[in-house]
């Protein structure tokens, strides 16, 4: 008896915002019989688009989940959002799948951030299928789309080309087979003949797959080579090995608007991505790897966890990693320690849920409500030898925002308010700053935290001003001092007495904090040592000329003295801040504006306005290539002159540009910005 677990998939689908992912998602759901109806984005009336925030953008801002049946055989789908703003744990969301449709936009190709999106899903190891979508707009061009692939180093199989008639996708050829089918007006096929002006096209396109093919498996290519071609059972067998294998990324052809093309795809996902029982096994942090199989110890993680949009709940989603889950499981949770008792399990199919009656084996996706202390990341377990699931590391915030409540005296609120939003969206990152008192709220980008204070006010009913975003300036030092640091205090009883030497030198951008234990002879005992490094820490943490973190410098501690009475650890960590505010008097401080790493991507027309705003904002073009009428601009800027670019870039490209942004490295603030820096500074304090 065959066992079901083999044809059961589950998939990401992913692609850049804008290029027809959730729409591509709502054409499967609709074909599946999982949803009644199709909706669109632009309507805001999608099935995995339901936030009120993603219905206003008209784009995701959350992964969407979906279950479906296909031929009887249970599929689970992750929509993953495309902007560069919501993708922070797009490693994480990988982790739920074991094979992508990887959607490329029939208009634009491939785009800056769908390399990254593309290198990402390489290092997950994800058997892949190409969807070329939108081929139903004005200026969708497949074979821009298919030859801008070179730019990922793809081996592509094309196993449809599309129809096009008057501007119109009425139908494609299976390259493969040689067969052609129309599409009537609900997107159903019916056979036809190629049209004659696709013939040569179709012949040459299906001797290159046949080619790679059978370049993928040394069995096939020499029985090509012998014979000069393959049989079709070879060509099924050849391509679904070179999948899996991810030396082959098959392409089909899809226009969802026009539920065009959802079919072959859904086939396609079954015939070619791999079951839970084919992947290569569970890496744990340790460098251990365990295999996957329904039966024995139960292991899960949690890769996302989601707000139920009427009551607020949060859901964990879970994906079974290997064993068997049910309503009864009982696992604990490798992070806290804590006891999980699972409940109810959920099928998720947007803000739709459904009770999962039956036992749920490897590669399921299931909602699981009312977890104690789970949280996104976690892996819960009840092997007899635990381990935890290895983690990709997260990206650093990229930009922060003050907030405040209107209302004064309500900060706790809003800060509690906002703490919230972190169990559902671990790239966001809520601390108090130190010197001013503010709160601070670190996101991915402006529209990241914006959106993030739109559900805070939504779901927690709290007033909240977002202030002018800080940007995450730095100071260091350049040269050597030898400066001591002593803390002397009588106040008739015991006294405090702290004395060291320290010698401070600043270190190559990027190294770090380097503390050096020189102390010989006893001039001071040991148990004090860590509170000086402890003080030079903080005292660094604080800033000197502008309140920001002192980075990259060495502090080697080689002298000093104590008192067998008055010293103490708090006495020698003054002593230690001392220290350091002494060498920082001497070494001149400078401070380092943070440079970041711009890929823009816009029309050729709009390259001149562009290029003339980023050498206005300070900016360093370092490459730039035109493809199919789109540009690609790389360059260096400073963050403070980037703070609001997305409005500008909007304007300067009648709404067509895109860009990311990632942060690069520190560079030294030139002296106008310095001065503006410290005076703000110095205005802070005074307030």
């Amino acid at each position: 008896m065959a066992n079901p677990l083999d044809m059961q998939r589950s998939y990401a689908i992913v692609g850049t915002g804008g290029c027809g992912k959730t729409s591509l998602a709502e054409m499967l759901l609709f074909n599946t019989g999982a949803i009644s109806r199709m909706g669109t984005v632009e309507d805001g009336t999608t099935c995995l688009d339901y936030e009120p925030e993603e219905i206003k953008r008209r784009g995701s801002i959350q992964p969407g989940v979906a279950t479906y049946l296909w031929d009887k055989n249970r599929h689970f789908m992750i929509d993953i959002p495309g902007d560069g703003n919501f993708t922070g744990d797009f490693e994480y969301l990988l982790k739920g799948a074991d094979g992508v449709v990887f959607v490329i936009d029939a208009v634009d190709g491939v785009r800056p951030l769908t390399k990254r999106f593309w290198k990402h899903s390489r290092e997950a190891n994800l058997p892949t299928i190409i969807a070329i979508s939108k081929l139903d707009r004005d200026r969708a061009d497949f074979s821009m789309a298919i030859d801008s692939l070179s730019s990922l180093d793809v081996r592509p199989v094309v196993l449809q080309l599309p129809i096009v008639e008057n501007g119109v996708f009425a139908g494609y050829v299976e390259t493969l087979t040689g067969k052609a089918y129309r599409f009537d007006d609900k997107g159903g096929v019916t056979e036809c003949d190629i049209p004659d002006s696709l013939k040569d096209e179709v012949s040459l396109i299906h001797d290159v797959a046949v080619e790679n093919i059978a370049e993928s498996d040394e069995n096939l290519l020499e029985k090509y080579l012998d014979e000069g071609t393959l049989p079709q059972e070879d060509l099924v067998s050849g391509l679904r090995k070179g999948v899996l294998n991810e030396t082959i990324f098959p392409v089909v052809c899809t226009a969802a608007l026009e539920n065009k093309g959802g079919t072959f795809l859904l086939n396609r996902i079954a015939d070619l991505l791999p079951s839970p029982l084919e992947t290569p096994g569970i890496q744990d942090e340790a460098g251990g790897t365990h295999p996957v199989s329904a039966d024995g110890d139960l292991t899960c993680f949690v890769f996302k966890s989601v707000a139920d949009p009427v009551s607020g709940q949060l859901y964990s989603l879970l994906r079974v990693l290997t064993g068997t889950i049910s309503s009864d499981s009982t696992l604990t949770n490798m992070t806290s320690g804590e006891t999980e008792r699972m409940g109810g399990l959920l099928f998720l199919t947007g803000k739709t849920t459904t009770a999962c009656k039956d036992p749920m084996g490897p590669g399921a996706i299931v909602g699981v409500s009312k977890l104690k202390s789970t949280k996104t990341g976690d892996t819960l377990t009840n092997s007899k030898t635990p381990y935890k699931l290895a983690l990709p590391e997260l990206p650093p915030q990229l930009m922060t925002f003050a907030i405040a409540p209107k209302k004064r005296g309500e900060e706790d609120k809003v800060f509690a308010a906002v703490q919230k939003l972190l169990d559902d969206d671990i790239t966001l990152k809520l601390e108090h700053g130190e010197e001013t008192g503010d709160i601070l709220l670190s996101g991915m980008g402006q529209l990241h935290i914006e959106l993030a204070v739109e559900r805070a006010k939504r779901r927690f009913k709290v007033d909240i001003d977002l202030k002018t975003p800080k940007v995450p300036y730095r100071e260091t030092v350049r040269g050597k001092v030898q400066v001591q640091g002593r803390h002397k205090k009588q106040s008739g009883g015991r006294g405090q007495f702290g004395d060291c030497w320290i010698e401070m030198e600043g270190l190559p951008r990027g190294a770090g904090y380097v503390f050096e234990d020189a102390i010989v002879g006893g001039a001071i005992p040991r148990q004090y040592i860590p509170a000086v490094d402890k003080g030079i820490q903080e005292s660094a943490a604080r800033g000197y000329i502008a309140g920001y973190p002192v980075v990259d410098f060495k502090v080697k501690l080689y002298d000093g003295s104590y008192h067998s009475v008055d010293s103490s650890e708090m006495a020698f960590k003054i002593a230690g801040s001392l220290a350091f505010k002494n060498a920082m008097d001497k070494l001149k401080p400078i401070l380092l504006e943070p440079i970041v790493q711009l890929d823009i991507s816009i029309p050729d027309e709009s390259m001149g306005d562009c290029i003339g705003d980023l050498s206005s904002r300070r900016g360093k073009v370092i490459g730039s290539d035109s493809q199919g009428g789109v540009t690609e601009i790389r360059a260096h800027v400073p963050m403070s002159e980037i703070l609001r670019y997305a409005s500008d870039l909007r304007s300067m490209t009648g709404g067509q540009g895109f860009f990311t942004m990632e942060f690069d490295h520190y560079e030294e603030a030139p002296q106008p910005v310095v001065d503006k820096v410290v005076a703000e500074y110095q205005a802070s304090k005074a307030e």
